[in-house]
C-alpha cells in the first residue's frame, strides 16, 4: 500500500488529524465574506466575561488586555486565518474594556438605607403614567439632611392615585420615603440594582402626598430630552383620553412605548398568547412606518410630472422615510429594538441614496456593534437578546429561501396569496422559535399557541393598526386625531380579543424552570453558527443549540428560599409546590420564586401543626422543615435557638441574630443584611447554600440595604420599587 506524505510524516492518526485540519481551514477560508459577522459576537463575549467576574477589575487591567490582544494581532498579521482569529480576540478585549469604561462612567452615589419621610426636591426628567398613578424619575437637588456627597443623582418615585399634572422639566418638592434599589429576589434572579446603576438611579420610593411644583418647565429652559419626554407624555395622555380602557393603553404602547398603563390582566393575556412583542416597539413597527412614508411619498411626487421628471423620487422618499422613522424612534423612547431597527433602516436608505444594495446580515452586525459599544450592559437584557435573535434568525432563513426559490413568482392570484400567508407563518414560526429560549430564560414561560395568535394579530397590526397610528400622529398637531385613533382602536380591540381567546385555551402557557446562563450562551453560539455560516458545516450548530436547551434538565429548584428582607420564606412540598410564609402569595418576591422554578403552585403555611405531606411542622416558636435526612429549623422566637442549634443541620432565623450556634450553620438577620437572599438545596444529609452576594460578586452595583425597621410603613412603600 502506498504511503502518503502526511502519513509518512505524522503516522496514520497524525495524517487523519492533519487532513481534518486542512479541510476545516479550506471551509473557513471559503466563508471569508462572513468573517466580519462574528465581530459583534466577539465583542459580546468580552462584555459577557466582564459582567460574569466576581470582582471588579481595574481599568489598567482592561487596558492591558486590549494591548496584549493588539500585539497578538500584529504578530500574526501575515497569516490570514490566524489574523482573523486574533482580531476576534481583540474585539472581545475591546468589549471588555468598553463595559469597564461604561461602568466607571455610570458610577454615582447610591442610597445606603431607608430614608424618610423627608422632603425631596429636584427636577423631573421622566414621567410615565401607570395603571396605579404616575411614576417619575427626579434629578435630585436635596433629600432631607442627606449630605451632598451621598445624594443620589436620580431617584424613581411612585405617585399613587395621581394620573397627570406633572411632566419632565417641572421642579418639585414632595414628602417621600426613599429606599435603596432592591437586590434580586433570589440568587440569580433579575438584577434591578444593576439596571438602576447604569441609569444612575440611586434610590426608589413613594410620595406621601401630592408634590408641590416650585417651577414649571415652561418658566425656564429645558433640555431636548425633557422636551421629548413631555411630548411623549402628552401624546400618551391624549390617546388614553380618546379611547376607552384598555384600548387606549394598548394603543399608547404601540405609539409612545408607555406600557405601564395597561391593566395587569390585559398584559397577562398578551404574554400568555405570545403577542406581547406587539407592544414592544421594534423593527416591525419601524419598518411599517418607514414603508408607508416611503411609498406614499413616491406616489405623491409621481403625481407632479414636472417634479418627477427632474428629481429621483425614490431618494426623496428615502429621506422622508428616515426623518419620520427617526421621529417615531424618539417619541417611542428609543429602546434597544428601535435603535437596532433604525440603524438598519438608515443603512438601507443610505444605500438607496447612493444606489447601492445593502447586505442585511451585515447591517445587523454593525447595528449590534454600535449598540454594544454605546451601552454594553444592554447585552444582558431580554430586549437586546430577543430582538437580535429574531432578526438574525429571519435573515438567515430568508437568505436560504432566496437562494432556493425560482426566478419567477408562481402564477395566479391564489398562489401568490398562499405564498404570502406561507411567508407570514414562516416568519412567526422562525421568530418564535429563535426567541423562545431567551423568553424562557428571562420570563420562565413558553407560549404554546403563539403561532396561531400571531397569524391573525400580526397582519391586523401591520395592515390596519400601524397605518392608522401614523395618520393619527400626523393629525394630532391639528387636534384631528380622534377619528384615526377610533379606527386604530378597532384593530387594537381585535388583537386584544385574539389575545384573550388564545390565552384561555387549555395549556396556553407552559412554565419552565431556570435555564442556566451558560446554557443560554451555548444555545446562542450554536444558533449563531447555524445562522452565520453558509456551507454544510453550519449544521453543526443544531446539536449545540439542543445541548443548550437540555441544560434546563440539570437544574434542580431549591428546597428552601429566604428573601433578603427576611419577611418571606418558601419551603418545597413533596409535590413540587411551595409553602409560602406570607399571606401575599402573589407578591413580587413569591411570584418571582414561583416563576423561576415552574412550581406546581402555592400551599398555605402551617403555622400550627404539620403540612399535608409532613415535611413542614410548626409551633409557636418556629418550624422544622425536613425534605430528606437533614432537618432545617425555621426560628421565630429566641427561646427556640438553643435547642435548634444542637438538633438542626441549618438554622434559619431571619429576624434574629445568631447566639450560641457556633457549630451549626445559620442564616440569620445579619447574614441576610450582608449577603441578600438565600437558597438551600438538600441532598441526603448534605446542604448546599447559595446567597445573592456569592452569585453577583463584589461589583459596583451590588449593595445590601438595612432592612426596613418601620413596620408601620404602608404596604405600597415596600413594593414601590417593584411597581
Amino acid at each position: 500500500m502506498a504511503t502518503t506524505p502526511a502519513a509518512a510524516e505524522y503516522g496514520e492518526p497524525g495524517a487523519a488529524f492533519a487532513g481534518m485540519r486542512a479541510a476545516i481551514a479550506r471551509v473557513f477560508a471559503a466563508e471569508r465574506e462572513r468573517w466580519i459577522l462574528w465581530l459583534p459576537v466577539a465583542l459580546g463575549l468580552g462584555i459577557g466575561i466582564y459582567f460574569e467576574l466576581a470582582v471588579e477589575p481595574q481599568l489598567a487591567i482592561a487596558g492591558l488586555i486590549v494591548a496584549v490582544a493588539l500585539l497578538l494581532a500584529v504578530a500574526v498579521r501575515r497569516r490570514l486565518g490566524a489574523f482573523a482569529l486574533a482580531l476576534g480576540v481583540l474585539a472581545a478585549a475591546l468589549g471588555f474594556a468598553a463595559a469597564k469604561l461604561h461602568t466607571d462612567w455610570a458610577k454615582a452615589p447610591v442610597l445606603a438605607e431607608r430614608l424618610g419621610p423627608v422632603t425631596v426636591t429636584g427636577r423631573i426628567t421622566e414621567a410615565e403614567p401607570t395603571h396605579k398613578g404616575l411614576r417619575i424619575v427626579v434629578k435630585l437637588k436635596s433629600a432631607g439632611a442627606l449630605a451632598a456627597e451621598k445624594l443620589p443623582v436620580r431617584a424613581r418615585l411612585t405617585l399613587h392615585d395621581i394620573e397627570a399634572g406633572y411632566t419632565a422639566g417641572d421642579e418639585i418638592a414632595v414628602r417621600a420615603v426613599l429606599l435603596p434599589p432592591p437586590p434580586p429576589a433570589a440568587p440569580g434572579a433579575y438584577d434591578f440594582q444593576r439596571q438602576a446603576y447604569f441609569q444612575r438611579i440611586g434610590a426608589v420610593g413613594y410620595a406621601l402626598d401630592e408634590p408641590t411644583i416650585t417651577k414649571r418647565a415652561a418658566e425656564g429652559g429645558f433640555s431636548a430630552m425633557e422636551w421629548l419626554e413631555r411630548l411623549r407624555q402628552r401624546i400618551t395622555e391624549r390617546i388614553i383620553a380618546s379611547l376607552p380602557s384598555p384600548t387606549g393603553a394598548l394603543a399608547a404602547a404601540q405609539i409612545t412605548g408607555h406600557r405601564h398603563t395597561i391593566p395587569p390582566e390585559v398584559m397577562s393575556a398578551m404574554q400568555d398568547s405570545g403577542l406581547a412583542h406587539l407592544l414592544a416597539i421594534s423593527g416591525m413597527n419601524i419598518g411599517i412606518v418607514a414603508g408607508i412614508v416611503f411609498f406614499a411619498m413616491r406616489a405623491l411626487l409621481a403625481l407632479i410630472p414636472w417634479l418627477a421628471l427632474r428629481i429621483s423620487t425614490k431618494k426623496w422618499a428615502a429621506v422622508a422615510a428616515m426623518i419620520v422613522a427617526l421621529a417615531y424612534v424618539l417619541i417611542s423612547g428609543a429602546s434597544v429594538p428601535t435603535q437596532r431597527a433604525y440603524l438598519m433602516l438608515g443603512a438601507v436608505m443610505v444605500g438607496v441614496l447612493i444606489d447601492r444594495e445593502a447586505l442585511s446580515m451585515r447591517l445587523v452586525a454593525w447595528a449590534a456593534v454600535a449598540i454594544l459599544l454605546a451601552a454594553p450592559e444592554g447585552l444582558l437584557g431580554p430586549s437586546f437578546q430577543m430582538s437580535f435573535a429574531a432578526v438574525v434568525a429571519l435573515i438567515a432563513c430568508y437568505e436560504r429561501w432566496a437562494a432556493r426559490k425560482p426566478e419567477l413568482e408562481p402564477p395566479g392570484t391564489a398562489r401568490r396569496w398562499l405564498r404570502g400567508f406561507g411567508a407570514l407563518a414562516l416568519t412567526s414560526l422562525v421568530a418564535g422559535l429563535a426567541t423562545a429560549p431567551f423568553g424562557m430564560y428571562s420570563f420562565n414561560r413558553f407560549t404554546v399557541y403563539g403561532l396561531a395568535a400571531n397569524m391573525i394579530a400580526v397582519p391586523v397590526t401591520d395592515l390596519w393598526v400601524m397605518p392608522w397610528a401614523l395618520i393619527a400622529m400626523f393629525a394630532m398637531p391639528f387636534g384631528l386625531e380622534a377619528w384615526p385613533l377610533a379606527a386604530m382602536g378597532w384593530g387594537v380591540d381585535l388583537v386584544h380579543w385574539v389575545a384573550r381567546t388564545v390565552a384561555g385555551w387549555p395549556g396556553a402557557v407552559v412554565p419552565t424552570t431556570v435555564m442556566p446562563g451558560w446554557g443560554l450562551l451555548v444555545f446562542a453560539l450554536g444558533g449563531l453558527w447555524l445562522a452565520i455560516w453558509q456551507r454544510r458545516w453550519r449544521w453543526a450548530g443544531a446539536p449545540v443549540m439542543l445541548a443548550g436547551l437540555l441544560t434546563m434538565l440539570w437544574v434542580k429548584p431549591p428546597d428552601l428560599l429566604v428573601s433578603g428582607d427576611g419577611r418571606t420564606i418558601a419551603a418545597r412540598a413533596a409535590d413540587g409546590a411551595l409553602y409560602i410564609s406570607t399571606g401575599d402569595a402573589r407578591g413580587y418576591v413569591a411570584d418571582t420564586w414561583w416563576k423561576r422554578d415552574g412550581a406546581a403552585g402555592f400551599k398555605p403555611w402551617p403555622w400550627r401543626g404539620a403540612g399535608p405531606d409532613g415535611r413542614l411542622r410548626c409551633d409557636a416558636l418556629g418550624c422544622v422543615y425536613r425534605a430528606s435526612e437533614a432537618a432545617i429549623a425555621l426560628v421565630r422566637e429566641p427561646a427556640a435557638l438553643s435547642e435548634d442549634c444542637t438538633a438542626a443541620a441549618l438554622v434559619v432565623a431571619p429576624m434574629l441574630t445568631r447566639a450560641g450556634c457556633r457549630d451549626t450553620r445559620v442564616v440569620d438577620r445579619r447574614s441576610l443584611m450582608t449577603r441578600g437572599a438565600h437558597a438551600v438545596w438538600i441532598e441526603g444529609k448534605s446542604l448546599t447554600i447559595r446567597d445573592d452576594r456569592s452569585e453577583r460578586g463584589e461589583r459596583p452595583w451590588v449593595s445590601y440595604p438595612w432592612m426596613d425597621r418601620d413596620e408601620r410603613a404602608p404596604r405600597r412603600g415596600r413594593t414601590a420599587a417593584r411597581d
